[in-house]
């Protein structure tokens, strides 16, 4: 009896702890302070390979945190930067980037050998905390006050919720000298009434909101802030709302400039957020590659990009990906244009094709993406217009509704892990593709006379390109050094002492030859921050 008593009280044990684990398994997305553990947690439990510092505080009181992944010096190695959060709708992107460095600690720790990856998962933590608000809506600033219509004013025109829902959606406005009908595929769906075919607008389509100022705008000076990917260098957009007053004028945008610059082993920037040159490459235009501000990837860099693409969609495997080639002052651009480093970006996800029983699919993406919530069983996806008395418009029919904020843009939670996997996979690959520089065929001749010819390979083993085109225009990447060091009894009679060099392409290799007289033994170093350095000593002849 004593022995089924102790079994009994095990079992139930066992049962309480699985049914704790189960009850308390995250279901949505992890707001500030959560993620925050996460990252903390990870640094605790690892605390030989995972550095986490504070880059910065930003306006709102939120950290931006810096995590480093790395067996021995960071610094020492190649190094891939991840950054996320650079759009404050795109609340996938810190998740994945947590989920990332779990799945690298866990499953692919021997990769933290010869490389280290700078993670930031959350560049705007002030904009995505509005997803965990009690007025759930999009806003991608950061805290800073703005006057966005630049009217004298700051925060005069919010967002209202008419229909107390907790979310700010859509209002439509029957008018006859509105722009806007119902999609006859979906009536739910209003699109812009195309003239050419006849149809003729019955609808204004306007955030949720009241006209607060009565300036004949809704919603256009809230709480707005600046947005972090508005306010780089590159095409920035000058008096637009959220661009902020110059460039990089914010203190999250200013700190992660400055860790980047500072961290010479940076040899690629993958970006989680709207931009998309992983399943749609970049094309190459001769033109904007000739401009002397150029706009367009560089020839060489199209290759590579495509070389990459068609890698990232075999290991992703969706289809039908979205086109955003990012707007003016988004980071994306920056670090390719700008920074001239190996530039990736991905959302990571986007609503898949669904085909009906015609096996056709939507034209209309809004369409596409309600019946795919259909079919997933995404109950919340849309808010049914549903009419509300509007005091800007007395006499006319309002109605509030449309697609939930955020759903589009983010797939559900319980589809994340899955998601940071094949991207962590895709990640691994391209460490294990990074330029390596080796030396290779060493050879020494004695010549007479106490000389020796030496004969060095300084080789690329990788399938990356130690440089991108980009970088060897900009001429703010280092260059590859080869140096022959010798000691004050040895002369070196031809050759340099220290040769530097632009780039060596992918599994490519360059040849250098001294002329030395002396006894005694040499050595030879070659490489860069961001691409390894090899060194090998060489016995004189």
């Amino acid at each position: 009896m004593h022995y089924k008593k102790r079994v009994f009280t095990l079992l139930v044990g066992v049962l309480t702890c699985f049914t704790t684990l189960h009850t308390s398994a995250q279901i949505d997305y992890s707001n500030y302070s959560k993620l925050t553990k996460k990252l903390k947690t990870l640094q605790r439990a690892n605390t030989n390979s995972v550095q986490l510092k504070e880059l910065t505080t930003t306006i709102g009181g939120h950290k931006i945190w810096s995590l480093t992944l790395s067996k021995g010096n960071p610094s020492n190695k190649p190094a891939i930067a991840i950054v996320s959060g650079v759009d404050g709708k795109h609340i996938l992107g810190p998740e994945m980037a947590v989920t990332i460095a779990e799945n690298i600690l866990k499953n692919h720790t021997d990769i933290l050998e010869k490389t280290t990856f700078y993670i930031f998962p959350n560049m705007s933590p002030n904009a995505t905390e509005n997803y965990f608000s009690k007025l759930n809506h999009y806003n991608n600033g950061n805290a800073k006050n703005t006057d966005n219509d630049r009217d004298g004013s700051v925060n005069e025109d919010p967002f209202d919720d008419l229909n107390n829902d907790g979310l700010i959606t859509m209002m439509r406005v029957e008018d006859a000298t509105g722009n806007y009908i119902k999609l006859k595929e979906d009536e739910r769906i209003l699109v812009k009434a195309d003239k050419n075919k006849g149809e003729i607008g019955k609808y204004k389509l306007f955030t949720e909101g009241v006209d607060n100022d009565k300036d004949g705008k809704f919603n256009e000076d809230g709480k707005g802030g600046v947005q972090f990917n508005k306010n780089f260098s590159f095409n920035y957009p000058y008096f637009t709302s959220g661009a902020g007053e110059h460039p990089v004028s914010e203190k999250e945008n200013r700190a992660l400039l400055d860790f980047l610059y500072q961290q010479w082993n940076i040899y690629a920037i993958i970006t989680l957020g709207p931009e998309n040159n992983l399943s749609n490459p970049l094309k190459y235009n001769p033109s904007g590659a000739r401009k002397r501000v150029v706009t367009s990837i560089l020839k060489q860099d199209a290759s590579l990009n495509k070389f990459l693409s068609g890698k990232y969609n075999k290991i992703i495997g969706a289809k039908n990906a979205p086109k955003n080639t990012g707007k003016g002052g988004s980071f994306f651009q920056w670090s390719y244009f700008h920074f001239g480093k190996l530039a990736l970006s991905t959302p990571g996800w986007w609503v898949p094709k669904v085909k009906d029983s015609a096996k056709k699919s939507a034209k209309n993406n809004y369409v596409n993406y309600l019946n795919w919530a259909k079919k997933e069983n995404i109950s919340n996806a849309f808010v049914n217009w549903t009419v509300v008395k509007h005091p800007d418009f007395p006499n006319q029919k309002v109605e509030i509704g449309g697609i939930s904020p955020y759903k589009m843009i983010n797939p559900p939670y319980k589809m994340v892990a899955d998601i940071s996997k094949k991207h962590t996979d895709f990640i691994v690959e391209l460490a294990n593709m990074q330029a390596n520089i080796k030396l290779k065929n060493i050879k020494t001749e004695a010549v007479g006379k106490g000389m020796t010819r030496i004969t060095v390979d300084v080789y690329n083993s990788g399938l990356l390109p130690t440089h991108t085109e980009m970088g060897k225009r900009s001429r703010w990447l280092r260059r590859i050094k080869i140096a022959l060091k010798t000691n004050k009894k040895q002369q070196i009679l031809s050759g340099r002492a220290i040769t530097l060099i632009t780039s060596i392409d992918a599994d490519s290799s360059q040849q250098f030859t001294w002329l030395v007289k002396g006894k005694g033994s040499v050595s030879v170093e070659a490489g860069t921050s961001h691409t390894g350095i090899d060194t090998a000593t060489i016995n004189l002849k």
